[in-house]
């Protein structure tokens, strides 16, 4: 049977196309860096406080769990102040963890230091298998026990240091891991660890809190923990998925902007595709990036995604939006998800050519005047393809089930409207 879950509000765009984007915008925090940063707040009894912190429902959401759970939270324009000294270890219900599966990542904190853990199965967007598995393995490797069943996710022991061996490159599972080690005295070795920047922002958090953290090898990570971590004050990294979209939208548009709060290394397999692919951009001195879509002939390329520091899955569906407005066959190849190609048949109702040649590859045929249609947002990534597409298109397009985007990207048709695009936001 699905997950019920709380109904989503009816929200769409209506996207005037055609109009090339111009001007200024800034980057803002980095959505999948966030959520384990507040969950990690849970490991320091005392105040840690966030800055950067991204409006977005899942960042609510991962507040309310903390709140559940008994911690003081204040929240000011983009500063969360987390107070967990006195929260308790209670059974985490369907209705809050639901709506998030990121909330994975509170078991690591809460195992560290109540040394069990009772909540619902996450949920949250679909696009492929996500299981708890590598979550279950890895910590058992640390000595918990498992005793979930088909209802409850349930986990107790504390976590003794070790080594632990991920049965993928799972980013939340790294996180996890992380975050029970931190509070855990002696050397925790991590292998097959990821290397997302966001894990290195949790990584960062952790050193900062008092332990530490080295890289000893290629995806192998080692944490000496310590149980009275510090309270910290952190700057939560920019976001590089949104810095992506933006770069797809400028040249897609064939527009000219200059991205600020960008960090230049999160994006080096993306530019590189962007730049065999014809895009024009330049670095300024002062970290902005300039695209330069006005001077740009984009150019057929295959692009294959793959863990960091490969080219992003998250970034997957935007370029493939930019590759329909360039010339020849482009091949893409979804490895890390199976659910990543649905996009491709939106995309085909405004006129692309496109052939699916299975779930993890396709081809796109370019380049092709995309047409105003009414399409939906599959999930976040998606969905934020489906706004490039509509900007790029002639004509209206209406995008539907807009909340899977603004779980993703905050304020995201005002800084589009900022930079000259005809975008409207309706909520029924």
């Amino acid at each position: 049977m699905p997950e019920k879950t709380q109904k989503e509000p009816s929200i769409r765009y209506r996207i005037q196309g055609g109009v090339p984007l111009r001007g200024n915008v800034t980057i803002g925090g980095s959505k999948n860096a966030a959520l384990p940063l507040l969950a990690a707040s849970i490991l320091i009894e005392g105040e840690s406080i966030f800055h950067n912190v991204p409006r977005l429902r899942d960042i609510e959401t991962m507040l309310e769990i903390l709140s559940f759970l008994g911690a003081k939270i204040m929240r000011k324009e983009m500063t969360v102040s987390i107070d967990a000294t006195d929260i308790k270890n209670k059974p985490i219900p369907h209705e809050l963890v639901a709506k998030l599966r990121g909330s994975i990542v509170v078991l690591g904190p809460l195992l560290a230091r109540f040394g069990r853990v009772e909540m619902a199965y996450p949920g949250g967007c679909v696009i492929g298998k996500r299981p708890v598995m590598a979550h279950t393995i890895a910590f058992e490797q640390l000595g918990i026990w498992n005793m979930s069943n088909d209802e409850t996710l349930i986990l107790e022991g504390t976590p003794k240091p070790g080594d632990v061996i991920l049965p993928e490159f799972s980013v939340t599972a790294t996180e996890n891991i992380l975050l029970a080690a931190a509070r855990t005295e002696g050397t925790t070795t991590i292998h097959m660890s990821a290397l997302e920047p966001h894990v290195k922002d949790v990584e960062k958090f952790i050193v900062e809190a008092g332990a530490q953290v080295r890289t000893v090898g290629p995806h192998v990570l080692e944490v000496i923990g310590k149980k009275n971590l510090v309270p910290v004050t952190h700057t939560v990294v920019s976001d590089y998925l949104e810095a992506g979209a933006f770069i797809t939208a400028g040249l897609a548009t064939k527009g000219h902007i200059l991205i600020h709060g960008i960090q230049k290394h999160d994006l080096t397999a993306f530019l590189g595709a962007v730049k065999r692919a014809g895009g024009q951009f330049r670095w300024h001195e002062d970290g902005a990036l300039e695209i330069d879509g006005r001077n740009s002939k984009m150019n057929a390329t295959r692009i294959q995604t793959n863990i960091f520091p490969g080219f992003p899955t998250d970034l997957q569906a935007p370029f493939g939006v930019l590759m329909t407005q360039a010339e020849g066959v482009s091949r893409v190849f979804e490895v890390l998800f199976e659910g990543r190609m649905a996009y491709l048949y939106e995309l085909e109702k405004m006129g692309a050519q496109i052939e699916i040649l299975n779930s993890h590859q396709a081809l796109i045929i370019g380049p092709v005047q995309l047409r105003g249609r009414t399409v939906t947002s599959n999930d976040i990534r998606a969905g934020a393809a489906m706004v490039i597409a509509g900007l790029c298109a002639s004509g209206e397009t209406v995008i539907t089930d807009v909340h899977y985007i603004e779980r993703g990207y905050e304020g995201l048709e005002k800084k589009l409207t900022a930079l000259g695009a005809k975008i409207q936001r309706e909520e029924e």
